[in-house]
């Protein structure tokens, strides 16, 4: 089992190219998440980053109001807040016990965090024309852990119902399917 720190390091390496890939005419495009836009899901994605970062750290989390921090050089700060994010989750102790105030155990917090950061690449890439595909260790601990969080996150209205897939279906498509998406999901035609 690999460290929560050395799969968010992977996933980090392979988000990174897609948010620095996003054109400003991008910004209002639609998303795989239909309640947000390009500009909105990344403003998500950056609270994410920085409240998971600070439950690895066990400090408090504010989720009630999401910035707008798509601002200046947001690409390159992407990148620094993700290397922050990694370091937290690598500090001794962050994946033992109970994370924040979030009552779970850390290891599923760290596995919530991989799961934003790699998901979420996978719907800024989609939305915005990039090609994006997670690295394999990142998926065989991702898929598990999403299925194990499946009935809480729709009770939660966090996921939707799963999106139906043939069971040939690939891990990350099947992954992808428990949080609601559609795997095949590609923007409107203009």
């Amino acid at each position: 089992m690999k460290k929560i720190s050395e799969l968010l390091d992977v996933s980090a390496a392979q988000a990174c190219p897609v948010v620095r890939g996003i054109g400003d005419e991008d910004l209002t495009a639609p998303t795989p998440c239909s309640e947000y836009d390009v500009r909105a899901l990344l403003n998500h994605l950056f609270l994410v980053v920085a409240n998971f970062r600070a439950l690895a750290a066990r400090e408090p989390v504010d989720f009630s109001r999401t910035p707008d921090v798509v601002t200046g050089d947001w690409r390159g700060r992407f990148g620094d807040e993700t290397a922050l994010l990694v370091k937290a989750w690598d500090e001794p102790g962050a994946e033992d016990g109970v994370a924040g105030g979030m009552g779970l155990p850390a290891r599923t917090v760290g596995l919530m965090v991989l799961g934003d950061l790699t998901v979420h690449a996978w719907d800024l890439a989609r939305a915005t024309g990039q090609d994006y595909v997670p690295d394999p260790a990142v998926v065989r601990e991702l898929g598990p852990g999403l299925a194990g969080m499946a009935p809480q996150a729709r009770e939660m209205k966090v996921f939707g119902e799963p999106f139906p897939v043939p069971p040939e279906a690939g891990a990350f498509e099947q992954a992808l399917a428990v949080t609601g998406r559609d795997p095949g999901w590609r923007p409107p035609r203009p």
